[in-house]
């Protein structure tokens, strides 16, 4: 059976390439609209929710987490324990007044920073970028993966099948690259874990599982990820399939 082929070539600045995601979490519709508008105009993917239950949610796709430290339902600082209890996802708090105290709380409660509203969003798209290339060290990524008809670059974060791109999100893009990077073996739920979100957190079933489906979905095929019972996944019967040729 042939190996899967594995160009090697060097990772590009900046994440799994260009799109790095910001969620803001931010109860004032107003001005959710705003952050969202000005992160897109300087080259992120942003989206907003208004609530801190809705942020533990669906932070898991996100490089980034821009959340407001005066919300409805969860106090600020309580939402950000919860987000680094969960991983290593990056943080940066927002706060109404410049006070020194509320900078040192939210830092000690597991920030990589704090800015304040009335700061231009040209800084805090700069903080963005400087606190993402912290928390995301360079490293030398192996290329693009060929499983047949799947070609997987991280360069550009793509997944093409057949010559298509599949719009993926960067969470699912990681967690396919992982288990194509090795096809033959069987990756487990906790090294998934550790590798695409950076966390041993336990509660990994929903969050995987859920990623796994919509991969498999916007693949057109269940069998292009198989599931094995009690450990975790690996790459399906797909690409060992001979590719069809023209009659």
């Amino acid at each position: 059976m042939a190996a899967p082929r594995i160009d090697v070539k060097p990772r590009r600045e900046g994440g799994w390439g260009n799109v790095r995601q910001v969620l803001v979490v931010e109860q004032d519709a107003a001005a959710a609209a705003v952050m969202v508008g000005d992160l897109r105009r300087q080259g992120f993917t942003a989206r907003s929710v208004s609530t801190g239950e809705r942020a533990l949610r669906v932070y898991g796709d996100a490089d980034l987490v821009l959340f407001s430290l005066e919300l409805p339902d969860i106090d600020g600082l309580e939402l950000c324990r919860s987000l680094r209890g969960g991983g290593d996802t990056a943080l940066i708090a927002v706060t109404d007044a410049d006070a020194e105290l509320e900078r040192v709380l939210v830092l000690h409660a597991g920030a990589d920073d704090c800015v304040v509203k009335s700061w231009g969003f040209r800084e805090i798209g700069a903080r963005i970028e400087a606190v993402l290339r912290r928390s995301r060290p360079r490293q030398n990524l192996p290329g693009t993966i060929s499983l047949r008809d799947l070609h997987i670059d991280p360069r550009r974060q793509e997944v093409r099948l057949g010559g298509r791109l599949v719009g993926v999100t960067s969470k699912e893009f990681e967690l396919l690259y992982t288990l194509a990077a090795t096809p033959e073996t069987v990756v487990t739920r906790k090294e998934l874990m550790a590798r695409v979100w950076g966390s041993n957190w336990g509660h990994t079933s929903r969050t995987i599982d859920t990623h796994v489906s919509s991969l498999r979905a916007k693949l057109g095929s269940g069998g292009w990820i198989i599931t094995v019972r009690g450990v975790g996944y690996r790459m399906g019967y797909a690409w060992q399939m001979p590719e069809t040729t023209a009659g």
